[in-house]
């Protein structure tokens, strides 16, 4: 991230102070009627740009990610929006790919206060951090200009603030049950929230679902007249190799076939994550023939942080924002599949409104031992109940506690040390993207001291 000036700096966490002030992005009323009247009072500007727009639970931000540098290495100027953050809000707010420079937030925040207050008097709910910040990246696109923007949904889809985006394609990632208390106990409920940002006559790409899940996303498609592109028949990733530092893969299009294309990221659920970001640039392109050189370029230049990120060499430090089983599984059989680990030890965080045991159930076909902790978000689950979970999963033998991040993080690197052994041993962080986000942190002054 670019260096930030100490006055910007101080503008920038006011805001991020002012912002939090709000409701509490874990908290959402289902309707679209405050951001609707707060971008309708700014001028509509997330109608000013042609939209995709990212839906589904899991591998949305890897998705835009690659959808944004593909749009990019194709000439075209870029917003992308995401979230959560791992250590900036500004890390939500991309531009040509890079966080949004401080001065250009500050400028855009100026924009749009005395609209956030003025619609905080006009409803009975006030505007939340979410709806706010959706509105704070709309304008910051508008006034940049950008020539596409890259939307990733925040929770659910049909009256998610990002849905007042007119998209030119909808993307389905794969979806899974999270977020249970606001989207439905079941698949088909979770489906038909998520359905809710398919647009009429638009073109919709869906990654590969569960068979109650597409059938609501099929219905949606056929309600409103959109094209649809499936996984495994109008598209799909014909082959995959794992290389070092990444994957080689080869993507049948909806158009033509994409070979020998190097992804730098680990995992299979990559693989499909790149077919379908393919697959949305094709289609906003309509008849227009992508160049091959330039989506290797696209594929080539992206980064994932914290999607199974190898942070450290010496030990191994991999941070994953597993938050769900679904997510889990994939890092799972990730660092089976693609690392050559003897050990692992783990490092797992999470919050307390998650399934937490679904996830440790996963987790625990790879990690060789688990040292449960907390980040520190007041969500995040007790130590002394996480503790008691994680012994009934993995042993008490298996299982060890620290209260904090660091404190887990100085035992994982301390017990790597092996003076007679060969062995190759790995930690790997999982849990939250809060607790992947402070881990980046933790670990960046821990070894800073040490080169030093």
């Amino acid at each position: 991230m670019a260096h930030i000036s100490a006055e910007d700096q101080a503008r920038i966490d006011a805001i991020e102070a002012a912002l939090l002030k709000r409701w509490p992005e874990t908290r959402i009323e289902p309707t679209l009627e405050r951001i609707a009247a707060l971008v309708d009072i700014l001028g509509s500007p997330q109608l000013t740009y042609p939209t995709i727009h990212i839906g589904g639970t899991n591998g949305k931000t890897s998705t835009s990610r690659m959808v944004d540098s593909l749009l990019f290495e194709m000439g075209l100027r870029t917003g992308r929006f995401t979230s959560p953050h791992l250590e900036s809000f500004l890390e939500r707010i991309a531009i040509n790919g890079e966080p949004i420079p401080a001065a250009d937030a500050i400028f855009a925040y100026n924009d749009i206060a005395a609209y956030l207050d003025l619609m905080d008097s006009k409803f009975e709910h006030p505007i939340s951090f979410f709806e706010a910040i959706t509105a704070l990246a709309f304008v910051a696109f508008a006034e940049h200009p950008i020539d596409v923007g890259v939307i990733e949904v925040g929770m659910g889809g049909q009256w998610d603030a990002t849905n007042v985006v007119a998209a030119d394609v909808s993307m389905i990632m794969p979806i899974g049950l999270d977020h249970t208390e606001y989207l439905g106990e079941t698949l088909t409920e979770i489906a038909q929230t998520k359905a809710g940002i398919i647009k009429e006559g638009g073109f919709v790409v869906m990654a590969h679902q569960e068979p109650e899940s597409a059938v609501e996303l099929l219905k949606q498609a056929a309600a409103v007249g959109a094209d649809i592109a499936r996984e495994g028949v109008e598209y799909s990733v014909l082959s995959r190799a794992v290389a070092v530092g990444g994957q080689l893969v080869t993507i049948q299009g909806v158009k033509e076939i994409y070979p020998d294309i190097f992804i730098p990221l680990h995992g299979k659920h990559q693989a499909s994550n790149a077919a379908a970001a393919l697959v949305a640039v094709e289609a906003f392109f309509g008849d227009q023939d992508l160049d091959i050189e330039a989506v290797r370029a696209g594929f080539a230049g992206v980064t994932s942080p914290g999607r199974c990120e190898v942070l450290h060499r010496d030990p191994t430090i991999i941070i994953d924002a597993a938050h769900n089983p679904h997510g889990a599984a994939a890092i799972a059989e990730t660092i089976q599949s693609e690392f050559t680990f003897d050990e692992v030890i783990g490092i797992f965080a999470p919050m307390g409104d998650k399934d937490v045991r679904g996830i440790l159930l996963e987790l625990e076909q790879v990690m060789d031992s688990v040292i449960v902790s907390a980040n520190s978000s007041p969500r995040a689950m007790k130590v002394t109940v996480l503790e008691k979970m994680a012994a009934e999963i993995f042993g008490s033998d298996r299982t060890f506690s620290t209260p904090t991040l660091t404190e887990a993080i100085d035992k994982a690197v301390k017990d790597c040390v092996r003076p007679l052994s060969d062995e190759t041993i790995g930690i790997l962080i999982s849990g939250s993207v809060v607790s992947v986000g402070e881990s980046r942190t933790i670990i960046r002054k821990k070894f800073a001291k040490e080169t030093n």
